[in-house]
């Protein structure tokens, strides 16, 4: 759907909600943690914060476990990490796609 690389201030989640089709912002329900920049940006009227044991963000954790298993480059201690914000972006859409292609092809 959309992603946008950076820390974690309003700044970033900002530069990801631009990013999101407007159909879903408008829309859609979304969940997140309790983190202050999410509740800033997020519309209150889609949006709800929830802690870890409502399920509710789950499947994002996972995502976000795969996506840092398969790619070393998002952790500083390794040989392969990248310093280029350039480079994130590519990896990480070619990532994206690659991920969404397999589940498509197992249907």
């Amino acid at each position: 759907m959309a992603f946008a690389i950076g820390d974690r201030s309003s700044d970033t989640c900002a530069k990801l909600w631009k990013k999101i089709p407007e159909s879903y912002r408008r829309e859609c329900q979304s969940f997140s943690n309790f983190w202050d920049a999410y509740g800033e940006v997020f519309a209150e009227k889609t949006h709800q914060q929830v802690d870890k044991k409502s399920g509710a963000t789950s499947h994002m954790e996972r995502f976000y476990c795969t996506l840092r298993q398969r790619l070393a480059r998002y952790v500083r201690k390794t040989l392969s990490f990248s310093k280029s914000e350039r480079m994130h972006h590519l990896v990480t859409r070619w990532f994206i796609g690659t991920y969404n292609q397999q589940f498509s092809l197992s249907d």
